[in-house]
């Protein structure tokens, strides 16, 4: 062989050398409650903590199994995650400063979370199982939206929740927290 010729690396040299583009088009398959199957991007799945760490502590593994996540939720949090992998989610003020989600998050975020009570519950709960801050932080802004400048009535009405105070407990709540009422 001439001294101008290289000699391609073998396989083994080649995973050794890494680089930028390491594991670029390496799939993981997260795997729902009901045995669903998603295939998505290591490096966007790499937005949860648990999953991150279940893969670091065994990268031959590909099949991530996700038992606490139905399918229909594993699938918008795949949608969030492909979204927010090179488009970073903006950090959410607190307090919320509007009701109006469209003034608090990008449009996206704000259609993203337009969504039914019970998802929005369960994409909360993913969101905290899989621990996917940026998620998390949104779904629960969502909430607090939907309660800002609300009465204790109108909370009660709009989440079904029942008020098994007596009027004299609901009052001696009331006393306790008047400062709450005054901001």
């Amino acid at each position: 062989m001439a001294d101008d010729e290289k000699k391609a690396p073998s396989k083994e040299e080649a995973e050794d050398v890494g680089g930028l583009d390491d594991g670029e088009d390496e799939k993981l398959k997260l795997i729902s409650s009901e045995q669903t199957p998603f295939e998505i991007d290591r490096k966007v799945a790499m937005q949860s903590e648990l999953i991150k760490t279940m893969w670091e502590g065994d990268k031959e593994e590909t099949e991530i199994p996700l038992p606490n996540v139905k399918a229909t939720i594993l699938k918008k949090v795949n949608e969030y995650m492909e979204h927010h992998h090179n488009n970073e989610a903006r950090e959410i003020e607190k307090p919320l400063k509007s009701a109006n989600m469209r003034e608090v998050v990008s449009e996206w975020d704000a259609e993203f979370v337009e969504v039914d009570q019970e998802t929005l519950f369960e994409l909360i709960l993913a969101a905290n199982y899989m621990d996917i801050q940026p998620l998390l932080d949104l779904t629960c802004a969502k909430v607090a939206s939907m309660i800002k400048g609300k009465t204790p009535e109108e909370i009660r009405k709009t989440f079904n929740i029942v008020n098994d105070f007596t009027p004299e407990e609901e009052e001696a709540v009331r006393a306790e927290n008047k400062w709450a009422e005054e901001s």
